[in-house]
């Protein structure tokens, strides 16, 4: 499936191909609220990097790579892209699993498939993770987790019936 993005300026454009385009797991991690969580968390989509393309505003993009660990100083794997001019914040990419790129579902222009709402994983609901306003579930380990699931993105489309070939 052609999934086609943009910032919300509309000075970057891209598209990228995706097998697994339903956003069905919402990330409560504090990287992931405060660089895009709105509603406390945010969500991926994954697409192949080999497809994906910057159809316009490459010069607008900015990286941020994230501390993982503040008392180490420590920087995460994943490189997060931004809109320089509107600060959205586009996709991520992460040289641990060079072959995909990880759009943030609400920067997808394209329709995505409707997930379930009994369908949906929740991560990172850990003590350091959830905000204290966020309401999110308690783990128990059959859709949410304290930290990462017992399903990758691809497995839980096939797993579901979901995957597009």
């Amino acid at each position: 499936m052609e999934l086609v993005g943009s910032c919300h300026c509309g000075k970057v454009k891209f598209s990228v191909m995706s097998h697994t385009p339903c956003p069905f797991m919402r990330c409560y991690c504090s990287i992931c609220r405060k660089t895009d969580g709105g509603g406390g968390y945010a969500i991926n989509v994954m697409g192949v990097m080999d497809t994906f393309k910057i159809l316009q505003g490459k010069s607008n993009l900015r990286e941020y790579r994230a501390i993982r660990d503040k008392a180490t100083g420590e920087l995460c794997g994943n490189i997060r892209y931004f809109c320089g001019d509107c600060g959205s914040h586009l996709y991520a990419w992460s040289d641990e699993w060079p072959e995909n790129v990880y759009p943030l579902a609400s920067a997808i222009d394209t329709p995505l498939p409707r997930v379930n709402p009994k369908d949906i994983y929740h991560i990172m609901l850990n003590d350091e993770s959830v905000a204290s306003w966020v309401h999110a579930p308690a783990p128990d380990n059959n859709h949410a987790f304290k930290e990462y699931p017992d399903v990758s993105i691809e497995g839980w489309h096939k797993n579901n019936n979901k995957f597009i070939e």
